[in-house]
């Protein structure tokens, strides 16, 4: 396979996969586009995820390692009240429906069904941003149960391809009195167990598309996602405080425009 396509696409991954744009609408686009699909394409899409999944666990491993009760000298003396069951409020409800859901939601991945996600995904960002809640928690540790629990509901929107994952937690966490940056933060720490578990199952299912003649190329992959992706999240962590969801919401909403002036011009056939 040709090597500028693993790094066409291991950029777009690496891109998106964190930020609130939705990077499966964008893999389904790219992959159309450069007409690389089929099971080939979902297993390589497998591996560069994993890519971006250690990006943002290198980032986030102390926090990780927090919830598990490690300590270190800087956060030795502020408690730790951000728990396994905060996580797992956050991620039980769209991963236990994507399991029971899992062939229909494969039914959705169509550039078509993408730009309704793109469009709609926007419109939620707004909301998010525009009808915020007062703000009652400005850091991890000042979650509770019930903005957990409703940014797992909001992650379910994700569910439809297009939609974000990232976009949909945050601006669901904004909505239940997060601020903007540590929405931001609780979806990064939950995408960790959510990526991992997916790719994992998603890996166990196809593990035959696995061989040799392919290692080059699925390592370009890899290692373009976990750089593009490291570089991303940094970059969206020290600009999370100014950079509203807004400017997110019109880049999906001209991103649909184009998709559809290209499929009217014939585009995706």
């Amino acid at each position: 396979m040709d090597l500028w396509i693993a790094l066409v696409i291991g950029i777009v991954e690496g891109l998106t996969e964190f930020l609130p744009v939705s990077s499966t609408g964008h893999m389904i686009l790219t992959g159309h586009l450069l007409n690389f699909e089929g099971a080939k394409a979902e297993t390589f899409e497998i591996v560069i995820q994993l890519g971006a999944i250690l990006a943002v666990a290198l980032i986030y491993w102390r926090r990780v390692l927090r919830l598990f009760g490690y300590r270190d000298e800087a956060t030795r003396a502020k408690p730790a009240r951000l728990n396994l069951i905060h996580i797992a409020i956050a991620i039980v409800p769209a991963m236990g429906l994507a399991f029971l859901l899992k062939d229909q939601i494969k039914l959705l991945f169509s550039p078509e069904t993408v730009v309704i996600g793109l469009v709609v995904g926007g419109i939620f960002l707004i909301i998010g941003e525009k009808q915020q809640s007062k703000i009652t928690t400005n850091d991890l540790d000042e979650f509770t149960y019930r903005q957990a629990l409703f940014v797992g509901l909001a992650q379910i929107l994700a569910l439809w391809p297009g939609f974000s994952r990232s976009g949909a937690t945050i601006a669901g966490g904004m909505l239940a009195g997060a601020s903007r940056a540590a929405a931001a933060d609780f979806t990064f720490l939950i995408a960790i167990p959510v990526m991992v578990m997916a790719s994992g199952y998603e890996m166990l299912s196809s593990y035959e598309m696995f061989s040799s003649s392919d290692l080059t190329f699925f390592a370009v992959g890899f290692v373009v996602s976990f750089i593009v992706a490291l570089l991303a999240v940094v970059s969206f962590i020290k600009l999370v405080g100014r950079l509203k969801l807004t400017y997110f919401a019109y880049y999906r909403f001209a991103l649909a425009g184009i998709v559809l002036l290209y499929m009217s011009l014939g585009g995706f056939q």
